[in-house]
């Protein structure tokens, strides 16, 4: 049973800002402590789903992180309206809080027969006190109260009113800007329901592939615009890499080494699972595999409730080459590296192995993962480097869509959608 503390919630900070930090620009998912881990917010119902709830419904969305400090914190949150670019709105916090703009987490329990002892805090929202009036971007906001100038986590949610229809066509690509085999994505806007006077400021599309911020298009204007449609028909902007079926392992029994693991054993103070050695897939052909397509799924074998059953154990990565690459770095990314290419999840590389190695504190589960490329001088990810590219790749696609016109205090969003390449080949 969950342990839910019941506390008279009193004025403590009441504008914004007033936390004493200051929230970035074009805020991203971000952990600030390393006692955080395995952070997740996803649709209630569905544990894979992205944070995206359509407003007015009785949708919610459910956010969840694991404390490894070994102690209960007095950790509260509140959350901030953004526009189409990830910046504060330029409304105040109080026109979209009834009263009170910070509230406690008070919903945790504490982790069962696990090696490493933790802590998961578990919130929904909206809920009685946070109530959601207003379409658009959010960050929401996790601090300790006794230290409110640091903030713990800030991690981005959705919000969609749909006024649009979007219907999207995915193909292989005639023109590839990276040189590899890439996947274009076509699509229009249905506004026929919903008067937009000037498409091409007023409207901002958003197109992602499979959740990753880095390599997005933000910057496309509909070629052509006829009755009630937008369409998005481009042969450059709109083309990714198709890039390859993601690696994937499992470690949801101590036994019994999972799929892509070579052993699993103890040595105090925790578990530790080596994964089978990896070989770069850049010179290999297709092959198609089931994937998560980048996410991971926490689940042990015969437990009901993982979130507080499944043990944390220390994962070994390696990627056998030659030689080292050169002018840039090898990340294990993914969800579970937060999809970008951060030192946290750098892998260095072994001489005398003659290979890269890595090694990550990893909750219980099925993950999946790829070995990506950065790029020290441009900062680019370039996955294809060590995975290659290819048209065939199952791939997700998001695509958002914003409207505010320069006269409206906020960005709503009007519309979203998420197609496979696998099924949306056609209109």
């Amino acid at each position: 049973m969950r342990k839910i503390l019941t506390l008279n919630i009193f004025i403590v900070f009441l504008v914004t800002n007033a936390l004493g930090f200051e929230i970035p620009e074009n805020t991203r998912n971000k952990i600030y402590t390393d006692n955080i881990k395995t952070v997740e917010m996803y649709r209630a119902g569905w544990k894979l789903s992205n944070p995206v709830i359509i407003l007015g419904s009785d949708e919610q969305l459910v956010f969840s992180f694991d404390d490894l400090s070994g102690e209960q914190n007095d950790y509260y949150y509140t959350f901030y309206h953004c526009d189409r670019n990830w910046k504060l709105s330029s409304m105040a916090q109080q026109e979209y809080f009834d009263s009170f703009t910070d509230f406690p987490l008070t919903d945790f329990e504490y982790s069962v027969n696990t090696t490493i002892p933790y802590i998961n805090y578990m919130l929904r929202i909206p809920n009685e006190d946070v109530p959601i009036v207003f379409s658009g971007n959010y960050i929401l906001v996790v601090y300790d109260r006794d230290e409110p100038s640091i903030p713990v986590i800030i991690w981005r949610f959705y919000v969609v009113e749909p006024k649009v229809v979007i219907k999207a066509r995915i193909k292989q690509s005639a023109q590839n800007p990276d040189g590899v085999e890439g996947q274009e994505v076509d699509f229009l806007i249905d506004h026929g329901n919903f008067n937009i006077d000037n498409p091409t400021s007023d409207i901002k599309v958003v197109l992602q592939q499979n959740n990753r911020h880095d390599n997005q298009s933000d910057n496309l204007k509909p070629l052509f615009v006829n009755n009630g449609v937008l369409e998005y028909d481009y042969n450059s902007s709109n083309v990714f890499p198709g890039i390859n079926e993601f690696r994937y392992f499992e470690f949801i029994d101590t036994r019994h080494p999972g799929h892509g693991v070579y052993h699993i054993g103890f040595k105090e103070p925790f578990y530790n699972v080596t994964l089978e050695n990896s070989q770069p897939r850049n010179r290999s052909p297709y092959r198609y595999g089931e994937d998560l397509n980048g996410n991971y799924h926490i689940e042990v074998l015969n437990k009901e409730y993982p979130e507080t059953e499944a043990d944390y154990m220390l994962v070994h990565f390696a990627l056998e080459m030659p030689q080292p690459l050169l002018g840039g770095g090898i990340y294990v990314f993914g969800k579970l590296s937060n999809w970008e290419c951060s030192e946290p999840f750098k892998m260095r590389y072994n001489m005398s192995k003659q290979r890269y190695e890595h090694s990550l504190l990893l909750k219980q589960g099925i993950y999946n993962f790829l070995y990506a490329y950065k790029d020290e001088y441009s900062g680019r990810i370039k996955a294809y480097n060590i995975e290659g590219s290819h048209s065939e790749t199952e791939n997700d696609y998001r695509i958002f869509i914003y409207y505010g016109r320069i006269t409206d205090r906020y960005d709503r969003l009007i519309g979203y959608n998420r197609f496979n390449s696998n099924l949306n080949r056609s209109y």
